[in-house]
Parts: C-alpha cells; structure tokens; sequence
C-alpha cells in the first residue's frame, strides 16, 4: 500500500493519478480517507483527487505521542513533497478542514484554493464540551457500546443512518484506548478565525443545512471572512458529513470549483 515517510510518520494515501489540477482531502474525525469514495469515484479521471489518512485514524502508521493540527498540515506538506506536487487544492471535511486552513496559513505558497466541507476555523461548542467529554470517557472505559457507537455516527455522519455501519464497526476494530490521542487533539485545537484575513486563495465551503456537530452559522462566518469565499453552497438535509451521504450537490460544487481554477 502506498505510504509517505514524513516528521516520523508513515502517512497512508490513495492517488487517482488523474491529469488535471491535483485535490488533496483530508479527512473528519474518527473517519479515514476511505469517507471520499464518492469524489474519488466522480472527480478521479478528470482530476489528480489524492485522499489520505491523518495522524491516528485509518491505515497511517503513526506515533502515539500529542500531536496538534498544525503538524497534520506539516504531514500534508510532507505527502505533497512525497508526490512532487509543488501547488494544490487542499480541503476536507470537519477535522479536515481544520488542517486545510492551517495549511493555507503555514504554506499559502503551495495553496492553490480551499475545499472546506462542514467544518469552522473556531474551537468547540462550550456547551458541548461536556458531553463530548462524557462520551469520550465512556468509550476508553467501556468501549463503543452499539448504544455510544450510533450516537457518534449520528453526530459525525448524519444522514438517514444508512451509511453508519461500516464506520461503525471500524470504531470498533481500533483499541479503546487510543481514541484519547486524537480526542485532545480535537478539543484542544486552537482557534485561526482571527487569522482568516490571511489567506487569499480562492475558497469553496460546502456545508450541510441538517449538522448536528458545526452548524450552518460557523460556515457563513467561514466564507466571509476568507477572501476567496463568494457563498456557502448548502446541501439540503444534509448532516455532518454531507459529502459523503450527499454527494451528487457535493460533486458538482466542487467540480465547478476546480475547473474555474484550471
């Protein structure tokens, strides 16, 4: 399986090899890079759509030790050099997105626009904080009970439920244990929306009406604070990971994006 040796870890990726303009995305939380199929099935000929998994998630061989969402966008830079791409549109869904804006501050150079799916450039919801700490609790000690594991996926994922299970029973594959690394990484995460000025590349943000975990009002602030950023493409009953359950109005927004950039 293909593997970029970079910052001390062993970054897992799939590249369509498409011939057009090159698209790294970059994954949500407790997901992998397996939740952009649909793109990778609509946009991989046309364009070079290249998905990998971050650091504690999927088939990325990494360390156990703190790790924060700029060294992710540091991974990022590694994979591109990996690849010999010197510019790219870089985006993602949630956590993605999280690493794309740190990307576009630390190397705007190599930045050639955004694709920012239901994701905000602010920290955590204060009052949600608890009961996500509950939760994260619950599973270390306990494990994804089916009861926790839908209650996740209802959050994370959205939609009708359909497309939970498989995610479900990967939440289940991994040890317990090692959701804490990643958890503090998520909720510790600082806030880059003061900084958004900074960037000026062009912007697209896709953000579903139904979100549960970001709501629809961080993704218009988002937009306009990017200078890139014209509107928020909303997807109609769409939750969090509304690439994924949605992807037709997904797929189009994006493709119309890439190729007003080629």
């Amino acid at each position: 399986m293909p593997h970029a040796d970079t910052n001390g870890q062993r970054i897992w990726f799939r590249d369509s090899g498409g011939s057009g303009l090159p698209l790294v995305l970059a994954h949500g939380w407790l997901m992998d890079a397996d939740m952009f199929a649909p793109q990778e099935a609509a946009l991989g000929s046309r364009f070079r759509v290249i998905t990998w998994d971050g650091r504690g998630h999927g088939r990325t061989e990494s360390t156990a030790d703190p790790f924060t969402y700029w060294d992710s966008a540091d991974d990022l830079r590694g994979l591109l050099d990996h690849l010999g791409i010197e510019r790219a549109v870089v985006g993602g869904m949630s956590q993605g997105g999280f690493v794309a804006l740190r990307f576009a501050l630390r190397y705007p150079e190599r930045t050639a626009g955004l694709v920012l799916i239901d994701t905000r450039s602010g920290p955590e919801d204060a009052e949600k904080v608890a009961e996500y700490d509950i939760m994260h609790d619950v599973w270390v000690t306990d494990g994804p009970s089916d009861q926790l594991a839908e209650m996740v996926a209802a959050i994370i994922i959205g939609g009708d439920g359909s497309q939970s299970a498989e995610w479900i029973a990967k939440w289940k594959a991994r040890p317990k244990e090692s959701v804490t690394q990643i958890y503090r990484t998520l909720m510790d995460r600082d806030d880059v929306t003061s900084r958004l000025t900074e960037i000026t590349a062009p912007a697209l943000v896709i953000h579903g009406d139904a979100d549960a975990a970001i709501h629809l009002s961080n993704a218009e602030a988002l937009c306009r604070m990017l200078q890139g950023c014209s509107k928020v493409v909303v997807i109609g009953g769409a939750g969090h990971s509304s690439n994924l359950t949605h992807p037709d109005p997904a797929n189009h927004a994006i493709e119309e994006f890439l190729a007003r950039l080629a």
